[in-house]
């Protein structure tokens, strides 16, 4: 790349970032950030622990946004610093390098740019990820079990923990369900808009006459609450089931009856956990599952819109958001976005940031066309 083509790229970066801080409103977050220090360093703060909670977790989230971004402006500036060094001295190695950080950069600026498009109420918590089978038998509960691996893949490569809820195993290969917590933040805005029914096509490795097989999955994802959300439930409205955790194919992982599952009478919504080792662990973790799902409900009926944070999702024909088709050849495209790749198995092993970005970016269009 010549000289030139490398200001145009650094300058092209300089003033997406500078649209990035406007948009962030850098200024108003540093003075919120001030202001939360203050209140961090007032030696009543934990008489109040769900202000507390509230406080520091904010606190946390505006450091890392700015952190975030002053190390991205730093590393364009240092990047023209490495390219105009690299070519007083004809250093091609250097310039390689400069190569290797623009790229990095323009991929870690774009990300940026999507983040300044989460900015629903509730966009910035953590996610709670629910799969469920859908029409397609056996191949079907093979499908849910490979989003389950695909979504905690994404996770891991992110470093983002991954808290287990509940596997429900079918009889013969994968899951009928499974419920499970991503712990970043952002987690809902950008999981948020893989809620609905994707789609496999493939040859049955279940079938011994090796025939063709399209198969459904549901996917569904609220947020996690925080401690200041205001869900009261009464506990007469629940029915609490307890039953034997067991694992693939029946086996039994827990000799005790600690597995609990929460069904809330008036909606109908059905948790269950079996992670915990004790019974009251497992009956608190689903009664947060349960309350996100209710606070997931209540804000959807409050806007008078169903799929705002939770989707109403058939799993089945005609209503797929995203095709998986491995035979008779290869593709994963998005319907909402036309986002599409040729390579399936990276986009199973978790490499899913590229249709994530285009839901995001679909998404916020949508909102502007029905806005206008």
């Amino acid at each position: 790349m010549a000289g030139p083509e490398y200001d145009t790229e650094i300058k092209q970066l300089q003033s997406t970032m500078k649209t990035i801080g406007q948009v962030l409103d850098l200024d108003a977050m540093r003075a919120e950030i001030d202001d939360l220090g203050v209140q961090v360093a007032a030696p009543d703060l934990w008489d109040d622990q769900d202000n507390a909670t509230r406080v520091t977790g904010r606190l946390s989230l505006l450091q890392g946004q700015v952190e975030r971004f002053e190390e991205l402006l730093s590393r364009i500036d240092d990047l023209g610093v490495l390219v105009e060094l690299a070519q007083e001295e004809g250093d091609a190695d250097t310039l390689a390098e400069a190569d290797r950080e623009l790229g990095a950069l323009k991929k870690s600026v774009e990300a940026l740019e999507v983040r300044t498009l989460l900015n629903g109420e509730y966009d910035a918590r953590e996610a709670i990820v629910t799969i469920r089978s859908g029409a397609g038998g056996v191949d079907a509960a093979d499908f849910a079990e490979m989003l389950m691996r695909m979504y905690t893949r994404w996770a891991e490569r992110n470093k983002f923990p991954v808290e287990v809820f509940d596997v429900s195993y079918a009889e013969e290969a994968g899951i009928k369900s499974a419920e499970f917590a991503i712990h970043a933040p952002y987690a809902y805005g950008t999981l948020s808009v893989e809620v609905g029914t994707h789609r496999l096509v493939r040859i049955s490795p279940f079938d011994n006459q090796g025939r063709r097989q399209t198969s459904f999955a549901a996917v569904e994802v609220v947020p996690q609450l925080e401690q200041t959300d205001e869900i009261e439930i009464d506990e007469n409205e629940i029915r609490t089931d307890v039953f034997r955790s067991g694992g693939p194919g029946g086996q039994s992982v827990n000799t005790t009856d600690s597995a609990v599952r929460l069904t809330h009478l008036p909606t109908g919504i059905v948790v269950s956990c079996q992670n915990e080792k004790s019974q009251l662990q497992n009956k608190a973790a689903a009664m947060i599952v349960l309350k996100a799902k209710l606070l997931a409900k209540k804000k959807a009926e409050e806007a008078a819109l169903k799929k705002d944070l939770k989707g109403d999702v058939a799993a089945s024909w005609g209503d797929q958001m995203r095709n998986y088709v491995l035979n008779p050849y290869q593709i994963v495209k998005d319907l909402r976005t036309g986002y599409e790749t040729g390579n399936p198995q990276p986009v199973f092993d978790g490499e899913i940031d590229d249709f994530l970005e285009a839901g995001i970016r679909w998404r916020r269009g949508s909102e502007k066309a029905d806005a206008n």
